[in-house]
């Protein structure tokens, strides 16, 4: 059986707002494997952005933990061991696309930034854009470079919010095929959250939301890329 990398325990998450507070994560547990593929899916609103939050440790919870033992020293998760694509792709608008990529490496002491951040830029077919400004950008480019971005330092665990939501059916197909290859060669675990089933069947493992809570955690037997 493949590596444990996050294990949760009866996670809680509320926020206080003008009209009370909100529980956008509810009493859930679960286990995160090396080389896993993981949909998050559900309605908006449903807990999704806040869940992947706390399984890359950019929030924490209300009550509960997240153990991160699988992937090494917590002062050392991002952008080392857990790569984030953002939901609005978070590129930095002074940096080429280019140096955005390169930022993680950059951060993490890394060396061969450029090299390394235009093999990730080719890796989702965007390497001719690597001097653009994200404002020369589309909304889908953007995306593939926040996708180049995330796993350019070779994270275990990559954690995706609804990265295919400015990409057309094709575009949004090749993006996750691309990335689900990439964690196939590395053995590196990826996690989605998403509202479209068609990046949900890709997965082999399936979370769905509603109200804060797990309604389901089932597990494909297979699943499929490129179809």
């Amino acid at each position: 059986m493949a590596r444990t990398l996050v294990v949760a325990v009866d996670l809680w998450r509320s926020f206080q707002r003008e009209r009370g507070v909100v529980m956008a994560v509810q009493g859930c547990s679960f286990r995160i494997r090396a080389e896993e593929t993981i949909a998050i899916i559900g309605p908006s609103g449903c807990g999704k952005t806040t869940l992947l939050n706390l399984i890359a440790g950019l929030d924490v919870p209300s009550s509960g933990r997240v153990d991160w033992s699988g992937l090494g020293p917590a002062d050392r998760l991002r952008p080392e061991r857990i790569g984030v694509v953002f939901q609005s792709a978070n590129l930095m608008p002074a940096l080429t696309a280019i140096e955005n990529v390169e930022l993680p490496i950059l951060l993490s002491n890394g060396t061969e930034a450029e090299a390394r951040a235009f093999a990730a830029l080719s890796t989702f077919g965007v390497e001719t854009l690597a001097s653009k400004l994200p404002e020369q950008l589309s909304g889908g480019q953007a995306e593939r470079i926040a996708a180049a971005r995330a796993i350019v330092t070779n994270p275990e665990l990559i954690v995706a919010d609804e990265p295919t939501g400015q990409l057309d059916q094709a575009g949004a197909a090749m993006l996750v095929d691309r990335l689900l290859t990439w964690g196939q060669q590395t053995g590196s675990a990826i996690i989605i959250a998403t509202h479209d089933e068609r990046v949900a069947a890709k997965m082999n493992r399936i979370w769905r939301m509603r109200h804060g809570k797990f309604e389901s955690m089932a597990e494909r037997s297979e699943c499929t890329i490129n179809g």
